[in-house]
């Protein structure tokens, strides 16, 4: 398959994510992180299980968030501790989104007693 990702020409003010809902689709990182965004996320929501040992180089944001809607997949709060506790390590600005369910809205967004809202400042974009 051809990856055309790290030959367009981004402009500045568009950001590149993936989605990674498990350690099965840890690759799309790696052709997130070849692409010449400025600003490159990870999206990881539905969370369907852990992400240990992510490489956050060259990751300038990451927003977790819990499946919703009926049917939705249980999300452990272990691993989304872990992913915030990864993010810190490595500087990246951490976006809690949901714990998600059937009732996403009662079920909040707190994760350790704070809402975390952390976003890229325009200093840091582009410089991880």
């Amino acid at each position: 398959m051809l990856d055309l990702s790290s030959q367009l020409e981004w402009a500045p003010n568009i950001w590149m994510g993936v989605s990674v809902e498990n350690q099965e689709y840890y690759y799309r990182i790696d052709h997130l992180r070849r692409t010449t965004a400025s600003v490159k996320f990870l999206s990881i929501e539905p969370m369907l299980g852990p992400l240990d040992d992510l490489d956050l180089s060259g990751i300038d944001w990451v927003i977790v968030g819990g499946e919703s809607g009926p049917g939705a997949r249980p999300m452990n709060p272990l691993w989304v501790a872990s992913v915030r506790d990864q993010c810190l390590r490595a500087g990246a600005p951490f976006f809690f989104k949901q714990w998600g369910g059937i009732n996403k809205k009662k079920a909040g967004r707190l994760l350790d007693d704070r809402t975390w809202n952390e976003m890229p400042s325009r200093g840091e974009l582009g410089s991880r």
